[in-house]
């Protein structure tokens, strides 16, 4: 039996962040977490972070697109979103995976925050030197 399922996943991470992503042939609605994508992420750098694979491969009222976000600040968690929406869109079209590559967009960012070690303020920051 064959499914017909007009939905494309694409799942992304960034620092402790994780988003399941879901796009579809559309309009150009943009949902977050059952928000608006203006609403959910608030500042122009995350939104602009967020759609910067509908920019660059200028198709922003092209698709309709899902995303869960769990996890993470929401600076993490608009990286999240755009490595999940350039996923899609590669699986999507062939075409588009040269052109998100040039821009950096299908690279996971793998750093992670260092753990705080015992005897430190924080994971290298030390206390303060006393001459007597």
């Amino acid at each position: 039996m064959v499914v017909n399922n007009p939905y494309i996943w694409g799942t992304g991470r960034r620092k402790t962040a994780s988003a399941r992503v879901r796009i579809k042939a559309g309009t150009g609605k943009f949902m977050v977490n059952g928000l608006e994508f203006e609403k959910f992420f608030l500042t122009h750098d995350t939104r602009r972070s967020a759609a910067m694979p509908l920019t660059v491969t200028e198709t922003r009222n092209s698709y309709d697109i899902w995303c869960n976000v769990i996890g993470g600040g929401i600076t993490g968690q608009s990286g999240a979103v755009s490595l999940g929406i350039s996923r899609a869109l590669c699986l999507e079209n062939v075409n588009f995976e040269k052109l998100l590559r040039e821009n950096g967009l299908m690279t996971r960012d793998s750093r992670e925050v260092e753990r705080k070690k015992y005897g430190r303020h924080k994971a290298r920051r030390s206390t303060q030197f006393s001459k007597r």
